[in-house]
């Protein structure tokens, strides 16, 4: 695979000409190569080794992207680059909690402010590190998740109540997710 150089500028400009959410799911483009554009695992965009500094750019951008198999791109109908993303392409940074116990409603916010309540469609799950360090997601759309950061992992921990055969989770939205075990006493 070659490494395409391209001017987020000009993309970002075509990409504001749409209407309405980008049925990036639909689309199958020719694949046109890689970009040097990188997410890294706290959130940020980078082209080019620099920083996309413009929010609404990572917004638009992010609006575009689509998981196949392992791999990332940026989908329009007629481009498919692909890009490196770190760990997830998005971030929670936030968590909204209403109601309590099986009744609680978990909404999460992420750094390019897509906003997603943890239910069935959109599960919370954990992954457990060698070195027993968790990695903790949530699903935002297709297949594209957003790791929790570690203050809204936090939060989450302080939610957290025993569940069946030693798992210990949070309630939303009716559904129980494990984000860790009991300790056996």
């Amino acid at each position: 695979m070659t490494t395409r150089q391209i001017d987020p500028t000009s993309l970002f400009a075509e990409l504001r000409k749409r209407k309405g959410p980008a049925p990036v799911h639909l689309w199958n483009p020719e694949f046109c190569g890689d970009i040097d554009m990188r997410i890294a695992r706290d959130g940020t965009w980078y082209y080019m080794g620099s920083p996309i500094g413009r929010k609404p750019m990572v917004q638009l951008f992010s609006s575009v992207i689509r998981r196949d198999g392992d791999d990332y791109f940026l989908v329009t109908p007629v481009e498919k680059l692909g890009i490196k993303v770190d760990d997830a392409p998005f971030v929670a940074v936030e968590m909204a909690v209403s109601g309590t116990g099986r009744d609680q409603v978990l909404t999460f916010r992420t750094q390019v402010d897509d906003v997603v309540t943890a239910d069935a469609a959109h599960p919370i799950r954990v992954v457990m590190a060698k070195d027993g360090q968790p990695s903790p997601y949530v699903l935002v759309r297709d297949r594209l998740e957003a790791l929790i950061s570690r203050a809204v992992f936090y939060d989450l921990v302080e939610l957290g109540l025993p569940g069946d055969d030693g798992v210990f989770g949070v309630w939303s939205a009716g559904f129980f997710f494990a984000i860790g075990q009991l300790d056996a006493e």
